[in-house]
């Protein structure tokens, strides 16, 4: 049986090789192997042409979109946080128009992180822009803190793949406030932070606050990947 072909966004920063430095797309290679272990078989996606967004995903089985800097405040029509990194608007325009592309053609993603949030805002949703002043509290946004537990619904894609509880490590400063159009939250911590949401009528729209890629637990791989078969 092939490998499905699974797009991955990536940066688009300045590198060093060598004696070289220059411009370069890079990815995290723990999605290209997740992807890999899972029977998928991964390209990286360079975010430079929005306008090519249609054609990546005529081409493509399933997409993942990535973790990264935060989402910029502009693309939900919100006020950027100064305690926000700085938004890479290139990076934003080219995933806002290949998550709707893929939503479109009903192509199978799986959105981690900054990729849950560009899938939100992709579908009309908005965002916290810095947690802990919701909060009151940075139990979500330090990078040593303990695991916390999330509650996942049972009859949700997510469900289905990593159970009702799952343990997770993610910090993050931004979270889901209204859910996009057709989107569900379907996983949850203690503090009823959305940590999953799910395209409803989407052969597989998932989009989680962690990192899967990490870790070693490739269940929810595994389902995105069938769904791309």
């Amino acid at each position: 049986m092939s490998r499905p072909l699974i797009g991955i966004t990536a940066y688009y920063e300045a590198a060093r090789w060598g004696d070289w430095v220059r411009e370069a797309v890079l990815s995290p290679p723990s999605y290209a192997k997740a992807v890999g272990r899972a029977g998928g078989a991964p390209v990286t996606l360079p975010p430079l042409a929005p306008s090519a967004a249609e054609d990546y995903v005529s081409g493509l089985r399933g997409v993942v979109l990535a973790s990264g800097v935060e989402v910029g405040a502009d693309t939900y029509n919100g006020e950027q946080d100064g305690r926000v990194h700085e938004a890479q608007a290139h990076r934003d325009r080219f995933e806002l128009a290949l998550a709707r592309a893929a939503v479109r053609a009903d192509v199978p993603i799986l959105a981690i992180a900054r990729g849950m949030h560009v899938l939100n805002v992709a579908q009309g949703g908005s965002l916290i822009p810095w947690l802990p002043d919701v909060l009151d509290s940075d139990r979500h946004t330090e990078p040593g803190s303990a695991g916390h537990l999330i509650q996942v619904s049972v009859t949700s894609k997510l469900g289905k793949a990593v159970g009702d509880r799952v343990e997770v490590n993610a910090p993050h400063h931004q979270s889901v406030r209204r859910l996009g159009s057709g989107l569900l939250a379907v996983a949850w911590a203690e503090d009823q932070i959305v940590e999953g949401i799910e395209l409803q009528g989407h052969r597989f729209g998932v989009g989680v606050q962690w990192h899967p890629e990490r870790g070693g637990d490739d269940r929810l791989f595994d389902a995105f990947i069938e769904a791309a078969r």
